[in-house]
Parts: C-alpha cells; sequence; structure tokens
C-alpha cells in the first residue's frame, strides 16, 4: 500500500490545530501519516502538539514563514504522497482514500478536490471552492500565463517528488507566504492534474460574510495583486532553472484582476467607476472574454454583472461588486 503523509504548517492556530491534526488522524486510508510542522509559535500550539505523542510527528522551527515552512517540510518528507493541510482547515475521513483511488490510476502530479467554505466556527456556509474544473494539461495553459482553477492549499494532494522539482522555493523577506502558490501551480508544470467533483475537506474563512468585499484568508485585497505578481516571477525563474520550461513574463487571472476591480470601483463615485472601466478595464475584460477555463454562458453572465456596477445608484452597483468578488455574497442571495 502506497503510504501518505498529512503535513501541517502551523503558526499561532491553537484555536484551530486540535481540530486540523484530528481531521487527519482520522482518515480511514491505513497508510496516512501525520507530520506537524510548528513555525515558531507564541501561543499553545507546542502544548496541543505535544499531546498527541507518537500518533504524529512533530517538528519545531524557528519562525521563517510559510515557505520556509514548506521547504521544510516537503524536504522531511518520507512517503510518495502528500497533502498539505492548513491548520485552520480540516479534511472529511475519506478524504484520502479518495484522492488515492485518482493516484492509481494514472501519473498525476496533483490530484485536486472541493473545500466547503466554513466560518470561524466550523459552521458550512453553503459555499463551496473552487467552481470551475480545469482539464488536466492545465500546465500547458499555465505556460501561456494562465493560472488555472484550484482550489486553497488544503484541497491538494501531490506526488512528492513533482513537489521536489519545485521546492524549496527561494524565501526572502519579501516573499515568506503565499508557499501553496509555487505547489499548485508547480506541480501542474510538472505533470497533469486531476479534479475530483466533491467535497473532501473544510476551508475556514475568518471573516465569512457574504456582505463585504473580500473573500478568504488572503492578503489584503489592496495588495494581493503586487504579491501575486512577485510569486509569478519567482515561479518563472525556477520553471526555467529546474524545469527548462519557459513560462509567459505575464500572466492571467481572474481572481487577480478581480481584485483590482475590486479595489478601484468598490464603493467609488459613479464618474470614478467609469473612469476606470474606460481607461483601466482592460486586463480585467480579457481574464472574463479570453478565459479558456470558463463557458461562455459565465463569461455573459460576468459581462453583464460588471456592466451593472456603472448604475447610478449606489446600493445596487456595490451590492454587484461584492456578488462577483465574493462566494459568500452569492450564497446569501441563493438561500433567499
Amino acid at each position: 500500500m502506497n503510504q501518505v503523509t498529512v503535513v501541517i504548517c502551523n503558526y499561532n492556530y491553537e484555536r484551530y490545530l486540535a481540530a486540523a491534526i484530528d481531521s487527519a488522524l482520522d482518515q480511514d486510508y491505513p497508510g496516512t501519516q501525520v507530520v506537524v510542522l510548528d513555525d515558531g509559535s507564541t501561543d499553545g500550539s507546542r502544548a496541543i502538539i505535544e499531546q498527541y505523542g507518537s500518533r504524529i510527528t512533530a517538528i519545531f522551527q524557528e519562525n521563517g514563514g510559510q515557505v520556509s515552512a514548506y521547504n521544510h517540510a516537503i524536504s522531511a518528507l518520507q512517503t510518495e504522497y502528500a497533502i498539505l493541510l492548513d491548520s485552520d482547515d480540516i479534511l472529511y475521513p475519506s478524504a484520502v482514500s479518495e484522492v488515492m483511488k485518482i493516484f492509481s490510476s494514472g501519473q498525476w502530479a496533483k490530484v485536486q478536490f472541493r473545500l466547503d467554505v466554513m466560518d470561524a466556527t466550523g459552521r458550512h456556509t453553503g459555499a463551496y471552492v473552487p467552481n470551475t474544473e480545469p482539464p488536466a494539461n492545465c500546465g500547458e495553459l499555465l505556460q501561456a500565463g494562465w493560472l488555472y482553477p484550484s482550489p486553497p492549499a488544503s484541497g491538494n494532494a501531490y506526488r512528492v517528488s513533482a513537489l521536489r522539482q519545485v521546492f524549496p522555493v527561494p524565501a526572502p523577506g519579501i516573499n515568506r507566504y503565499g508557499a501553496d502558490f509555487f505547489a499548485i501551480y508547480g506541480a501542474a508544470l510538472v505533470g497533469p492534474v486531476a479534479t475530483l467533483r466533491k467535497s473532501l475537506g473544510g476551508y475556514r474563512v475568518h471573516n465569512a460574510d457574504g456582505g463585504t468585499v473580500s473573500f478568504a484568508n488572503s492578503e489584503q485585497i489592496s495588495k494581493a495583486p503586487k504579491a501575486l505578481g512577485m510569486r509569478w516571477a519567482i515561479l518563472r525563474n525556477i520553471a526555467k532553472s529546474r524545469l527548462g520550461i519557459e513560462l509567459s513574463p505575464t500572466f492571467h487571472d481572474f481572481g487577480h484582476e478581480k481584485a483590482i476591480f475590486c479595489s478601484s470601483v468598490y464603493r467609488a463615485t459613479l464618474a470614478h467607476r467609469w473612469r476606470w472601466m474606460m481607461r483601466d478595464s482592460r486586463g480585467y475584460f480579457h481574464a472574463i472574454l479570453a478565459n479558456p477555463f470558463w463557458s461562455v454562458k459565465k463569461k455573459f453572465g460576468t459581462l453583464v454583472l460588471s456592466g451593472l456596477c456603472l448604475v447610478p445608484y449606489s446600493p445596487l452597483s456595490d451590492f454587484v461588486v461584492r456578488y462577483i468578488s465574493n462566494p459568500l455574497a452569492r450564497q446569501r442571495v441563493a438561500q433567499r
């Protein structure tokens, strides 16, 4: 039986850590190992980890950031497959079994699956991510600059040999976080990606509010575009130097363009909205119209909604921005 490691990288998440560890230990796949790497937590995380004794492998390091933690964890792996579980998320009991069925069917570099969106208390919101399925050869589109639809870190299982062709990733002060970006997209450059159309875990959103423009636990919406650009540049260097693959100098991603769109038009004056649409929206609309992962129906619907941002009635236009940017806002509408 192939062995699988669930790696939990933690930093100051004592409130959720036990739930993550328990979910990894509760897997129904007999060949599951659990490694917990603590990145210099200053809360009670260490005491929680030590309570599990020999049931897990514990690694403690000085705080170096998420990229440093991924580098350390991946170098320490002794199994052929791994899931990198965030310490505030959970896996459902059959997660490892389900992904191993897929791995046994081909030479997949990565198997991804849906995650149910939970609020901070663990209550399910009714939403899930991602909502679009990429093709198995999404690495080819990635070479052209298109970031494919993927769940966050916890919704991905990897062939360790694929990860080790990408990691270690340089971890200077400006690149301490966003390690899952390099795992998610780097693996697709090494081999094909399989997608399971079922939820196998829970993704905890600490600001699970459909009434806001932001969603998930990423950088502030104003900082996200710059951070993503930096990560793409690092991935380009890794792809060229280690894989012999030339990536496009620029990347295309609706999530990235959406962040720019939201920061530019949300609660802005009507004149500013029109000005942005007329002068600065080229990348946004390109990410819609040329998107290789979207259906014609989805493209048309997003274009119509985007146009409603220009109506001279701010409660409606701001609602539309929230609807476009935040899956929880869409879920609230669906539940009415």
